[in-house]
């Protein structure tokens, strides 16, 4: 029974310990909610805003589009002006990693 019990403690260690991480200047290890500049271009301050996200679960799972061109089309953008990132992560359960693109 010893065995079983301490079989089940360490599995139940093993998968809670399981975490992921955004991609950010700088991060927490229980909350991230940072915003950061990513690129910027000569061009005049463009007034569309497009934004491309992905997501992640525990660590295992992750999914979704966060390039700038999925950004900058979901917006019609054909002239990018700059591009920022916002990464959100909770406990490295719930991660979070956005583009948000500004242009013509």
């Amino acid at each position: 029974m010893k065995k079983v019990l301490f079989g089940l403690a360490i599995a139940t260690a093993a998968l809670l310990s399981s975490c992921g991480g955004v991609q950010s200047p700088i991060g927490g290890a229980l909350y991230t909610d940072v915003t950061s500049g990513h690129s910027v271009t000569s061009n005049t301050l463009g007034s569309k805003v497009g934004r491309a996200t992905a997501k992640g679960y525990l660590g295992l799972i992750a999914t979704g589009d966060a390039s700038i061109e999925t950004a900058a089309k979901s917006a019609g953008i054909r002239k990018v002006t700059h591009v920022d990132q916002y990464a959100n992560s909770i406990l490295g359960i719930i991660n979070t990693y956005e583009i948000v693109v500004y242009g013509e």
